[in-house]
């Protein structure tokens, strides 16, 4: 199984729970497929803390 199947299973029991893609090898059109599974944010390898930190403060609000 991989990443978007595992955030549709999650997401039709835990809709509310927020899930942000994460990749190593981002590839056009990877934001879109993560959307579309139901990701709420998509962010890239190499990670920057700031940035991730700054993703993880919004729902944590």
């Amino acid at each position: 199984m991989n990443g978007y199947e595992a955030t549709k299973r999650i997401k039709k029991f835990r809709p509310e729970l927020p899930i942000i893609a994460q990749t190593a090898y981002a590839l056009y059109g990877d934001d879109i497929k993560a959307a579309e599974a139901g990701c709420d944010e998509y962010i890239t390898k190499p990670v920057m803390k700031k940035e991730l930190f700054e993703l993880i403060s919004k729902y944590l609000k």
